[in-house]
């Protein structure tokens, strides 16, 4: 039986993290890798996603649109024949745009649609395929404290969190059989380049310190244990949990 420290070693697996050349995706994949695991970063922009492979020091990166589904099957199926599995996959790209609902642009709307959703069942699916041929795996997938509450000017990103909360569920359900664990970080406000304006906006963080029980933003390094939990031994029989990380804010009132 492992016990201990061992319980949270990633020693000798392999994980993806899309969206990790900043933010949230790149503390993740940097605790993972302090945790032992060997890291392959994605991005779009190639230019930033070399620049965090080397802040980093990790040899792998795979440059997708984690929204073009042929693209990342290309590029996960040639990665699994050309250098090995990926054991741990956390889908974190993501975008945010605010407007209020009644003028919301409808090429908006379809862009958070395929960033924040289509993209995690397109990368869940093609690595899911083949960790269900070994018979284990960890997909985590980044909701949000919107998966659960809404707020003003956001309605349609809410949405978009709302489903990845659900589709993590049917995740687990399809795939546990399999041998796989399929969990959800649903993580509060948190000071990163996404919120930029909403942490430069004097009125809101006054609000959010006050409605927020810890009475602050998070820091990204404060996403790293849920994300070690969940890609490690330790969460063997955790099966579609939405695990929020916000400081007590959907706990109160």
């Amino acid at each position: 039986m492992t016990k201990g420290a061992a319980l949270f070693d990633l020693t000798g697996k392999r994980a993806l993290v899309t969206g990790s050349s900043q933010g949230i995706g790149y503390a993740l994949a940097q605790g993972l890798k302090d945790a032992g695991a060997e890291i392959i970063l994605n991005g779009r922009d190639e230019a930033k996603l070399g620049a965090a492979a080397k802040a980093l020091d990790t040899p792998h990166t795979l440059a997708f649109d984690a929204t073009d589904h042929e693209a990342v099957r290309k590029a996960v199926d040639t990665f699994e024949a050309n250098t090995g599995p990926i054991d741990i996959l956390i889908n974190n790209a993501g975008m945010q745009h605010r407007t209020e609902l009644e003028n919301f642009p409808a090429d908006a709307f379809e862009k958070l649609l395929q960033t924040n959703i289509a993209s995690v069942f397109h990368v869940g699916q093609a690595v899911a395929r083949h960790m269900i041929g070994r018979g284990a795996g960890k997909i985590i997938n980044i909701a949000s404290v919107q998966t659960a509450l809404a707020r003003p000017g956001i309605a349609p990103y809410t949405a978009t969190k709302g489903a990845v909360g659900n589709l993590t569920k049917g995740m687990a359900t399809d795939w546990a059989k399999h041998g796989l664990q399929c969990n959800a970080i649903a993580p509060g406000y948190f000071d990163t380049p996404l919120n930029a304006a909403l942490v430069a906006d004097a009125d809101f963080s006054a609000w959010l310190e006050k409605r927020t029980p810890a009475g602050r933003w998070g820091n990204v390094d404060e996403l790293v244990g849920a994300a070690v939990f969940l890609s490690s031994p330790a969460s063997s029989f955790v099966n579609g949990h939405i695990l929020y990380v916000d400081g007590g804010i959907t706990a109160s009132l």
